[in-house]
């Protein structure tokens, strides 16, 4: 596979797909070659707005994007003829999304999910679920996962990310896809790791919001974040994956970038769980899909399947379902038996 006159399809016009777009236009800029992107938009407004001013300023105010993005609200026209196609919606969305779409898609295409949720009626991870809808081989599927928030990366400011996908020339295909001054891709093979990686985490950040939310200080934070990566590496652990993925980018270095900026939904959504609001009020108050509010129960189903202890995670469901005394969350965020720390 080449990179010079490639044609991307971006299945969600939101903050990071369109951010996405960016990147790929921004790099084939750098290289020298022509790129054409078609981003769905599954609102006109948006669409319109992306065609006639260069801007999604619903999501990312008032930044420029390149002419060679253009957006449509007909997701069947966004991805015929597309060698590479990047899905970018809430992962509750993403099989009905995939088969609107599955006879449209070219049988050679590349499919890139920046999709960190699982589904929340079958436990399936994105992997899983493009597997499913769109008799996809393992070497055609790609995740993007880091810590990728994606006004910075909008903005220029560097950044790396990881590329995953099971056989390893198609993640070097996407990494060249993507690599420019201010974006850094790193390959990688453990796709059930970096799936894993991008999906427990956005379940610390809400625990750590929460705490913020309640009026804790940094210590409360760190061990939040170091023991939530504990059990993000014993599920992930647990399920096959390389624990050295979640010592990297897409396990620790996304836990800290989620975790620490107020531009995280997942963040954010804590917070307001923290200061007493239902899940029904923190959703409505919410722009964007904040994924652990609905990847949270999943996980713990999935934990309690592979008969791996997630404490924080168990907390977090019991928060987000409205079960526990919000006055309690202290004690049941590190509820575990004394032990070494060392210990898994």
């Amino acid at each position: 596979m080449t990179t010079d006159q490639v044609t991307v399809a971006i299945l969600g016009g939101g903050s990071w797909g369109t951010t996405f777009a960016k990147v790929l236009a921004e790099a084939a800029q750098g290289r020298n070659e022509s790129i054409t992107i078609r981003l769905w938009a599954r609102r006109p407004e948006v669409a319109e707005d992306i065609n006639t001013n260069h801007t999604n300023s619903e999501y990312l105010e008032d930044i420029q994007l390149p002419s060679s993005i253009t957006a449509t609200t007909d997701p069947v026209a966004a991805v015929t003829g597309a060698e590479m196609v990047v899905v970018a919606v809430p992962a509750q969305q993403a099989r009905t999304t995939l088969a609107q779409v599955a006879d449209a898609i070219d049988d050679q295409a590349i499919l890139v999910s920046l999709i960190k949720g699982l589904e929340q009626s079958t436990q399936s991870f994105m992997s899983e679920v493009f597997t499913e809808e769109l008799n996809l081989p393992a070497e055609q599927f790609v995740v993007v996962s880091g810590p990728n928030l994606a006004k910075e990366i909008a903005r220029q400011e560097p950044t790396a990310t990881v590329v995953a996908c099971a056989y390893e020339p198609t993640a070097e295909w996407v990494a060249a896809m993507t690599a420019s001054s201010y974006f850094r891709p790193y390959r990688n093979t453990d796709v059930r790791g970096v799936e894993i990686g991008g999906v427990v985490k956005n379940i610390i950040a809400l625990a750590v919001g929460l705490t913020d939310g309640r009026g804790y200080g940094d210590n409360s934070k760190a061990s939040l974040i170091t023991r939530g990566l504990t059990e993000t590496t014993r599920l992930a652990t647990a399920m096959g994956a390389n624990p050295d993925t979640l010592a990297g980018l897409a396990g620790l270095g996304d836990l800290v970038a989620t975790c620490a900026s107020p531009l995280s939904r997942n963040r954010t959504a804590g917070r307001l769980y923290g200061q007493g609001h239902t899940t029904e009020e923190v959703i409505s108050q919410m722009r964007q899909t904040a994924e652990s509010i609905k990847s949270v129960a999943a996980v713990v189903t999935l934990a309690h399947t592979v008969e791996v202890e997630m404490p924080i995670a168990e907390a977090i469901n019991a928060v987000v379902a409205g079960t526990i005394d919000i006055n309690d969350i202290a004690s049941l965020l590190l509820g575990r038996d004394l032990k070494p720390e060392a210990r898994l």
